[in-house]
């Protein structure tokens, strides 16, 4: 019975916060944010788009490889465009995931591995946002102060990491691709990079005046809220917590709240290209299987929730 309840809880849960930001900001904030993006904020987000998702698509392929799976970078990179704007669309933000590696999983022959891969995939991006996170606190430990009202989700979220870390490290023989860690990280490092440069392009085009040095480190939180299981197509936890951190730290929960819609959308604008893979059919690939793929879906999916 919970467990049928809990995706329904998780979407509540989104539609409750973003609910609680518009009674207390009204729609000011997401008004501003929509009349701020304009013709070359939306280049750029579709030039960082295209830069992040084919570091990411490069680690997803390094790790790929290195568990026996073939998979090259043109279509893993159309995968992951298309995984990217699934979680866009769709409640919970990992169902594009899913569909990526069941359906690499079908195509390579073995569901199990193709899961295996996405899964380390996206625990080695999550690691390298942990470390950056934990960097910024040691070198500027007057922020755990000043955003301590923020930091509770963050806390929150750095639980269920750490959970999922132990339950893959447990789960998986992740021997082979610690030979591959030097170029993951470096893979991680730089897709990180290219979500920071977003973010701190959309705070810049929603009016914020702050240092970018100031910036970096509300974003690091931000992103960490991101993972939460609460959330409207990745909306909610980020718009409430980045209003929380920017009034913490002096800049105005208002322009927090903004800064957080213009991110979602130039996030959405990034994957647009998705959508296009979705309606294109790819003759190169093996036929996969619609109903197979349809029921591996759902069932992974059940398992997440």
């Amino acid at each position: 019975m919970t467990r049928r309840l809990w995706p329904w809880l998780r979407l509540l849960g989104g539609l409750g916060l973003l609910a609680t930001l518009l009674w207390w900001h009204s729609t000011a904030a997401f008004v501003d944010a929509l009349h701020a993006i304009d013709g070359p904020s939306i280049a750029i987000a579709l030039g960082i788009g295209l830069a992040t998702t084919v570091l990411s698509a490069a680690r997803w392929c390094t790790i790929a490889r290195r568990l026996g799976l073939r998979l090259p970078l043109g279509k893993a990179v159309a995968d992951y465009y298309r995984s990217q704007f699934l979680n866009a669309v769709l409640p919970a933000g990992i169902l594009g995931d899913v569909h990526r590696a069941v359906s690499h999983g079908h195509r390579s022959g073995d569901v199990a591995r193709g899961v295996r891969a996405v899964v380390l995939e996206r625990a080695a991006g999550q690691a390298v946002l942990l470390a950056a996170g934990l960097v910024v606190v040691l070198t500027r430990p007057s922020l755990l102060s000043a955003l301590a009202p923020a930091l509770i989700p963050a806390t929150v979220v750095l639980s269920l990491l750490a959970g999922v870390f132990v339950l893959v490290r447990r789960s998986f023989d992740v021997r082979p691709v610690l030979d591959a860690w030097p170029s993951v990280t470096a893979l991680s490092a730089g897709a990180l990079t290219g979500h920071v440069t977003l973010f701190l392009v959309a705070a810049r085009v929603a009016g914020a005046t702050a240092p970018l040095l100031d910036l970096v480190p509300l974003v690091l939180l931000a992103l960490l809220v991101m993972a939460l299981p609460v959330n409207v197509g990745g909306w909610g936890p980020r718009e409430a917590v980045l209003a929380l951190a920017f009034g913490a730290a002096g800049f105005g929960s208002a322009q927090g709240l903004t800064v957080a819609v213009v991110y979602g959308v130039l996030t959405f604008i990034a994957s647009l290209p998705g959508a296009a893979t979705l309606l294109l059919k790819d003759r190169q690939a093996a036929p996969e299987r619609p109903d197979e793929t349809r029921q591996d879906v759902l069932a992974l999916a059940g398992r997440s929730q």
